[in-house]
């Protein structure tokens, strides 16, 4: 669902807990262990697009973000996939390392620059996985150039930005959701600037019960000279992609859309004993499996084409929470595309 960064941010409260020394010493280049190669793809004016290639045999996968996060997000996920398909990731424009533009952030110019991706690499119909608002640059191209892709995955994305018939929720239902949802404390800069990557990815697990890729994480913080956690980066946001926002009611490829119902939330709320927090997790709860229920029906109803899979208690990063039922699903839907 598109309530995404407080539990990422959320797990940071226990950074404290996980503090190690400065050491004096200059730290060695950090290099990601996540087997892949990075390329650039000038897609627009002044833009280049970071694209991952985790190589693999088979049909290609692409796989988008969701709004916040860049392709590295993908670095443990993607290689389950390597010994069926060819697996691909690409960061959206004012992510990460790619290219920053004050505009350009409608779903269709985003989706243009997934085209003009797949035109560099000269990957031909390619399965499109998306996660989150990744779901609408999915949409954005299998309602205009269905001929371009083979099937769509999304993964937690299936949402108003994806598709709105008009007869589910709105997304400012949703947005309203996400201001009900329990909020942890920020932890404080110099908290960061003490903590490891690694003991900074401890506490995400600790938080949020499932790992956050390292290499994801120093896409999101600035790394000190010590080598340790910075500033977080500052990103365009959410806010920025849905403005650009289009009514998709058309879906005409297959599609597999997972939807989490209920979502767990963040361990950390789950574990609280604050009546306030608890009080305030067991409200946004109810809140949530309604709407998401609402949604992933009438997704069912209005797209033909679709298989809608909903798993019980998944994080909204579902394929890190619950990687396991997400790859079968994925496996078991590829096996029927032609």
């Amino acid at each position: 669902m598109p309530i995404r960064r407080f539990k990422a941010r959320a797990a940071l409260v226990l950074l404290v807990s996980l503090m190690v020394p400065l050491h004096s010493q200059q730290p060695s280049p950090w290099k990601d262990p996540s087997p892949h190669i990075a390329q650039f793809v000038t897609v627009d004016k002044n833009v280049r697009l970071e694209v991952l290639d985790w190589g693999g045999s088979g049909r290609p996968l692409v796989l988008l973000a969701g709004g916040g996060d860049t392709a590295h997000v993908f670095d443990d996920f993607a290689p389950k996939l390597t010994p069926t398909f060819h697996v691909y990731g690409i960061t959206r424009r004012g992510f990460g390392e790619s290219g920053f533009s004050p505009e350009g952030y409608g779903a269709d110019r985003l989706g243009d620059d997934v085209l003009a991706v797949l035109d560099a690499l000269k990957v031909n119909r390619p399965v499109l996985v998306g996660h989150s608002l990744g779901g609408e640059e999915l949409s954005s191209i299998a309602t205009r150039h269905p001929d371009r892709v083979a099937g769509l995955i999304y993964l937690e994305a299936g949402y108003p930005y994806a598709f709105d018939n008009g007869k589910g929720p709105t997304m400012k239902e949703f947005q309203d959701l996400k201001n009900t949802a329990p909020q942890a404390a920020e932890p404080s800069e110099s908290d960061l600037a003490m903590a490891s990557f690694g003991a900074l990815q401890q506490a995400c697990w600790r938080a949020l019960g499932f790992t956050y890729p390292e290499g994801e994480l120093r896409q999101q913080y600035a790394t000190t000279p010590e080598g340790r956690v910075g500033k977080q980066r500052d990103f365009a946001g959410d806010a920025v992609m849905l403005q650009g926002m289009k009514k998709y009611t058309d879906i005409p490829v297959p599609a597999l859309a997972i939807f989490a119902i209920p979502h767990r939330l963040a361990k950390w709320a789950d574990d609280s004993t604050d009546p306030k927090v608890r009080e305030a997790a067991k409200a946004f709860s109810v809140a949530d499996v309604v709407l998401t229920t609402r949604q992933a029906r009438v997704f069912e109803d209005g797209v033909p084409t679709a298989r809608v899979v909903r798993l019980r208690g998944a994080d909204h990063y579902v394929y890190l929470s619950n990687e396991a039922d997400v790859l079968r699903e994925m496996k078991s839907f590829l096996s029927t595309l032609r």
